[in-house]
Parts: C-alpha cells; structure tokens; sequence
C-alpha cells in the first residue's frame, strides 16, 4: 500500500517496554535505544500535515458464517501536502489532496473488487471548511473522503466505512493487543540513507465486526474476523535504485504479528529490508538483510501483462515461511488516483512443514513499472 516496507537482518530482543501512551489501557512497545522522537497517541493517530505523505491502511480477513472461503478487504487512505498551495490565503486552496482505495477479495469467486476516491482538502481539520470533499483530524484517527471514512467512534473502536458501486463495508475495529511501534520505537529505515525513513507503527490483531455487501448480498463477519492496520508518514522519497517493494503483514493464529518487506532494485535484488515479529511475548526487529524473499511461483495478469509472484519463501531469522496468494488475480489498477498499478490481496502464512499458520495481507509494488511517489 503505499511507501509500506519496514527493516530486517539480526534477531534484536527487544524490551516490551512503554514507549508511549496510548489510547485506553494499551501500552505501546518500542526497541533499541536511539533517541528517536517519541510517538504519543492517540495524538499520533492523526494527520501530519506538516510531512509529506502519509497513510492509514487497513487489511484484513472476514470469516463468513456458512462460508468455507474468507473474504479479504482492504481500505487505505492517502495523505499527500501540496507545498506550492501553503501560502495561498483561499479557502479554496488545495493544501492537500487525499485518495482512497478499497477492495474486497472474493476467494471462493476469485474476484477482487476495487474502487478509488480522490479529492482536494484545504487543511482545515475536523470537517470545518464546508467546501472540502474531505478532511482529516489531528487527534487522533479520523480521515473522511466523501462516503469513504475511518474514524475513531466514542467507545474507542475504529469504525471503517466505504459505500462503492459493487460492493460496500461497514466495520468495527478493536484493539486486542498493545500497539506495536516498527523500526527503532517507531522510526522505521526505508533505505540506505539515514534520511530515507518513515514514523510508522501497527496495530495487529484488531478484531473485526459488522458486515461486507458484495454484489448486493450483505456477508456478517463471524468470530475470529482480524484485521491491521498500518499508519506511516514521511517526508523521504524512495531511494533512486529502488522500482517497488514486497511486504507483508499477517496475523498469526497463536496472537502473533508478521511484518516483512524488501525494497526491490530494477534486477530484482534486495536494496533494502525491514520487519518484525511479536510472537510469545517478544518483539524481535529485523535489520537489513535479515529478511529474503525469494519468489515460488507466478502469475501474469492478462489487463496489465505484469508478472507477479504469488507465492513466495520468506525467511527471517531462525524461521522459513511460505507465503500464498488466496488466489492469483488480486491486481489493484489505481491510476485514476494515486497513479500506480500493484498487487495487494489476502494471502496464508505457512511454516516449514506447509501448516497454515496465519493470514494477512501481500503487497508488491514496482513489477507493472518502476513506482514513483
């Protein structure tokens, strides 16, 4: 989704220790000791409009009651700071533009069904300009664009709303877990360059309610629905050798959380990677070279004729996993937007001995042509 690729090489133990105060009872994790700036929420769960880019971006799997197959959806807004608009006096102005995207993966069908916002935002936080299409808070997490929102509701969950043509979600968001600061307590390397980096943290395992339309049937989400959710913001730029990224993240089933990406040269070889993994009360942070993702199989899309691994091995410290599409044609075209055609859909973890062990999301930039932010 987005300029989504975190760190990796070296299993770092890291302190579950408070790094920031967070909303409710929750505390979050943070690792190393560098002195990075503290992220304080819920403050942090809102806009930077003072950074360049930013995005919020929520995946996850929908258990559907009589339904073998899950559903998978995704819902990602966009931030982006228009610095020649900054000094105009206009109301008018656009000082910043927000996208949208949105997409259910129907795995039994094998369809993914995608649609996409943009519009034009004066900066004037909370809905307060009448003539803004959308708007962000600075609070906390709060993003409108037209019939499209993520919002933090009155009782402290996340409530996520897309209206589409084909299809439409009306979900509820709760934490179960701490958040989980990526990088060095949130401060997360994006390349060789100590500039290239991004504020970035998650919120893994958050459990899912309310219902899917697709197509006009309404699907309720039954127990153990997840999903994550992903905030980052920046003011780097890819790094001029890197064309895309392959990321992932998944819930695991024992109450785990899965990040891993590589930043891709034009050949196909490693510039830069990042991740992390929670998993029985540890927080292990991966540096440059501890993540490989090393592709198993492809498929070619017939609209794009971009070829994408579906299926990958993906190693990080001491463990060897199997990633694998829920099916091949997740391909997302978003170029009446934010310009870029990927592939991002619902996907299995699988361990060493080829037993499922988690679901997440798969997100690969760059292979229909060299991303540009």
């Amino acid at each position: 989704m987005p300029f989504h690729p975190l760190n990796r090489r070296q299993w770092t133990l890291c302190a579950m220790a408070s790094a920031a105060l967070v909303d409710g009872p929750l505390a979050a994790q943070a690792s190393g000791t560098q002195a990075f700036a503290t992220l304080v929420f819920p403050r942090d769960a809102g806009a930077h409009l003072d950074v360049q880019t930013e995005w919020w971006y929520v995946t996850g799997f929908a258990n559907v009651p009589g339904q073998e197959a899950a559903l998978g959806f995704q819902i990602t807004f966009f931030r982006r700071r228009l610095a020649s608009t900054q000094a105009m006096a206009s109301g008018l102005a656009a000082k910043q533009l927000l996208f949208a995207h949105a997409a259910v993966s129907d795995v039994a069908g094998k369809t993914l069904w995608s649609d996409q916002r943009i519009a034009r935002w004066s900066g004037v936080p909370d809905g307060a300009n009448a003539s803004d299409q959308g708007w962000a808070r600075l609070s906390d997490t709060g993003v409108v664009l037209r019939d499209w929102s993520l919002q933090r509701t009155a009782q402290g969950a996340l409530r996520a709303v897309v209206a589409a043509s084909d299809f439409s979600l009306d979900l509820a968001l709760t934490d179960t877990q701490p958040v989980l600061l990526q990088g060095e307590r949130g401060h997360s390397r994006k390349g060789p360059d100590a500039a290239q980096f991004s504020n970035y943290y998650s919120r893994p395992q958050m459990q899912a309610q309310g219902d899917i339309r697709l197509k006009g049937k309404r699907h309720a989400l039954a127990e153990g629905s997840r999903a994550w959710l992903d905030q980052e913001w920046s003011d780097a730029l890819l790094h001029p050798d890197a064309v895309g990224w392959d990321w992932i993240g998944i819930n695991l089933q024992d109450g785990g959380a899965l990040t891993a990406f590589v930043l891709r040269r034009k050949d196909g070889s490693a510039l830069w990677s990042g991740g992390s993994l929670r998993q029985g009360g540890k927080l292990h942070i991966f540096g440059p070279g501890d993540v490989a993702f090393t592709p198993q199989r492809l498929w070619r899309s017939p609209r794009t004729q971009a070829s994408y691994p579906v299926q990958w091995q993906v190693q990080v410290p001491g463990q060897v996993f199997t990633v694998r599409a829920a099916f091949d044609a997740q391909e997302l075209d978003s170029r009446n937007s934010t310009g870029a055609v990927y592939w991002e859909g619902l996907c299995e973890l699988l361990n060493a001995q080829q037993q499922g062990v988690g679901r997440g999301y798969l997100e690969m930039t760059g292979y229909a042509a060299p991303l540009k932010l």
